[in-house]
């Protein structure tokens, strides 16, 4: 496909609510055409977001939160809990699937944030780094025909904030290395004292023109420009971003280099009738996927290493389940 004939799009929410701007990233998702990618940049207000797998009531101290007037919110991508402010500028690259190219789109944040003199580089699984400290996580989500790849950029982020709300397990620490997750990021104001987010913005849309080619003006998208009732609904229900939290009879908990795996069984007669798994792996389908195979099957090692093999998926995914059928051997062999 010609990299000439991309068609390009900036859009920017006008708003600071978290419900608000996941229903317009959702809908420009469902509306991006074939062979285009969009940039969207937005801001949240005193927000935690969570991955589609997580537990709200284990990442994040959802009452202290609610207190002080924050928002949680439940993105459809995977991975782990993240804390947002107006000191945070979000990135959305919203793609005909034929385009998702992961390492020429960390180049535009790349690219943006080094023309600024700062030295940044891409580490571990999904993270941006200077000098060895986070100053963005990213996050993905495909379906047949699109795509979609998210992230922070932290400019000027209050830290305490981040430590009051988010409670990290003492696991994804320690395979962290490090005391808190406060340690683990940084600020490129730490970099360039005076960084605004409008000149962050700027250099963004420069650093994305440059390797998409150049766009019409922004569009500045208000509350009301389009009709995301349903979308906020479903963003701001109660099912949505607390979902059902039911007594397991069993629960079986580890973590493994791609993220940790709480899972829970509900039995009844040595069958399981519920399955649920909390995870902030990258992958927020095969969780789901291995989630489902498990119901109706009796809680026998032999049965739950069936369910794993009749799962169809992708050669990438293949240590993860490797990881998971080992896991569940021992694990349901010592119940």
């Amino acid at each position: 496909m010609s990299r000439q004939t991309v068609k390009t799009k900036i859009v920017f929410s006008d708003s600071f609510d978290p419900w608000y701007n996941l229903a317009l990233e959702e809908f420009l998702f469902h509306k991006v055409e074939k062979n285009q990618i969009i940039l969207y940049l937005w801001q949240n207000q005193n927000t935690v977001v969570i991955g589609r797998n997580q537990n709200p009531w284990k990442e994040c101290r959802c009452t202290l939160l609610e207190q002080d007037g924050g928002k949680l919110a439940r993105r459809l991508s995977g991975g782990g809990a993240v804390f947002h402010d107006l000191g945070n500028l979000n990135f959305t690259f919203i793609m005909d699937r034929e385009l998702y190219d992961l390492h020429r789109q960390l180049q535009v944040i790349l690219g943006g944030v080094n023309s600024l003199g700062i030295q940044a580089e891409f580490t571990g699984r999904n993270d941006l780094t200077v000098d060895g400290k986070k100053f963005s996580g990213n996050a993905f989500y495909f379906e047949k025909d699109k795509a979609y790849h998210h992230g922070t950029v932290l400019v000027h982020v209050d830290g305490e904030k981040v430590g009051k709300y988010l409670q990290v397990s003492k696991e994804k620490m320690a395979a962290k290395g490090v005391q808190s997750v406060q340690s683990r990021i940084t600020n490129l104001r730490n970099c360039l004292p005076n960084l605004s987010i409008e000149e962050m913005k700027g250099t963004l849309m420069e650093s994305f023109q440059s390797l998409y080619g150049a766009c019409s003006d922004p569009m500045h998208i208000t509350d009301g420009d389009y009709d995301l009732s349903g979308l906020y609904e479903k963003y701001s229900s109660w099912d949505w971003r607390y979902g059902k939290t039911p007594q397991f009879d069993l629960v079986l908990e580890t973590r493994f280099p791609w993220g940790g795996i709480e899972l829970g069984f509900t039995l009844r007669q040595g069958k399981i009738i519920d399955s649920t798994i909390y995870s902030d792996a990258m992958n927020a389908h095969l969780i789901q996927e291995i989630s489902a195979s498990f119901l109706n099957r009796t809680l026998n090692s032999a049965e739950l290493l069936l369910a794993l093999e009749s799962l169809q998926i992708q050669e990438e995914d293949q240590m993860i389940l490797q990881d998971m059928k080992e896991w569940i051997d021992k694990k349901v062999k010592d119940v």
